[in-house]
């Protein structure tokens, strides 16, 4: 079996450790920002970093070709979260925003040198989802969680672009040192859930961007609890209409923080467009469960085999 990629999982381990120090910060540290402990951040951070290192040392093991050139990325992308995190714990130390903030030349200089780094991660990560994109897993409900989740969670990590533009408000103060928002329709740093922070009182992006950032963990993750389904149509079946709703539900969230929506306070059209998302499962699934016409006995798939194992055996 190929080994995972090490510098992701170095990543990982790296941002596990960091992760526990950003926990002790939150409690000992008593500063805040934005109304949350100013640890939160990079807590938040690490935690996604180590979810999302894990997820693509493992992706980039299944490549049965163009392994270098995914050795190559894989390691970009590592690099490129080491990079970011340590402007992040740098200006929590600083005690100053790591995003947006244009207050002074350092502040702007570390914003841009994290702005550059998010951008080479998200071309990275373009790059290497192209290649697993197309490559055959175990079996077909396999393939498919994995490269629904790959597209999903390309698109999460593209919704912070939309946070980059200056808002109105911004633009008319000539004078503003804070350029760009994750908030809509309110201010950054108001009224938020607890831990998470996502504002209570306007539309926030980071609701789509995490959600569909962890498409890549929640849909091969269902993928592995539905492995005792012998019948592979049916598995399959369950996968497509899982990675349906799952994508459905990061374009609502989408639209809803567009629209300057709180996640926790929806208007009477986007609980009816959740509610018809919700019965379309519901009928979908029970569905699929049908026995199918004709059939005698489960389907199973073999496993795809490894092309080197193959050349061997004939050699």
């Amino acid at each position: 079996m190929t080994r995972w990629h090490r510098p992701l999982l170095l990543m990982s381990a790296i941002m596990a450790v960091l992760a526990v120090i950003s926990l002790f910060g939150v409690f000992l540290d008593h500063r805040v920002l934005d109304g949350l402990p100013i640890w939160l951040k990079p807590l938040k951070f690490t935690l996604s970093f180590v979810a999302y290192g894990l997820t693509w040392a493992w992706l980039l093991s299944l490549r049965r070709t163009a392994q270098r050139l995914s050795w190559l990325l894989g390691s970009v992308m590592a690099i490129a979260c080491v990079v970011e995190i340590t402007v992040i714990i740098s200006q929590v130390i600083r005690g100053r925003h790591s995003h947006f903030n244009f207050s002074t030349a350092l502040d702007s200089s570390l914003y841009a040198l994290m702005g550059t780094t998010v951008m080479v991660l998200m071309l990275t990560n373009l790059a290497a989802a192209f290649l697993v994109l197309f490559e055959r897993q175990a079996t077909p409900a396999d393939t498919w969680a994995i490269r629904i989740g790959l597209v999903v969670s390309a698109a999460g990590l593209a919704v912070a672009i939309l946070m980059l533009p200056p808002t109105s408000a911004q633009l008319a103060d000539t004078t503003a040192a804070v350029l760009g928002a994750h908030s809509v329709g309110v201010p950054d740093g108001g009224p938020g859930l607890s831990l998470l922070g996502w504002s209570t009182t306007g539309g926030d992006l980071r609701v789509p961007h995490f959600f569909g950032m962890h498409a890549l963990q929640v849909l091969p993750l269902l993928a592995l609890l539905t492995r005792g389904i012998r019948d592979q149509v049916v598995r399959l079946r369950l996968i497509l209409i899982a990675g349906a709703g799952y994508t459905g539900l990061v374009a609502l969230v989408t639209w809803q923080a567009l629209r300057g929506q709180p996640l926790v306070r929806p208007d009477a059209l986007t609980l009816g467009v959740a509610g018809l998302l919700v019965a379309g499962m519901a009928v979908a699934v029970p569905l699929c469960l049908l026995p199918r016409r004709g059939r005698v006995s489960p389907v199973t798939v073999e496993p795809v085999a490894d092309v080197r194992e193959s050349a061997t055996v004939e050699a």
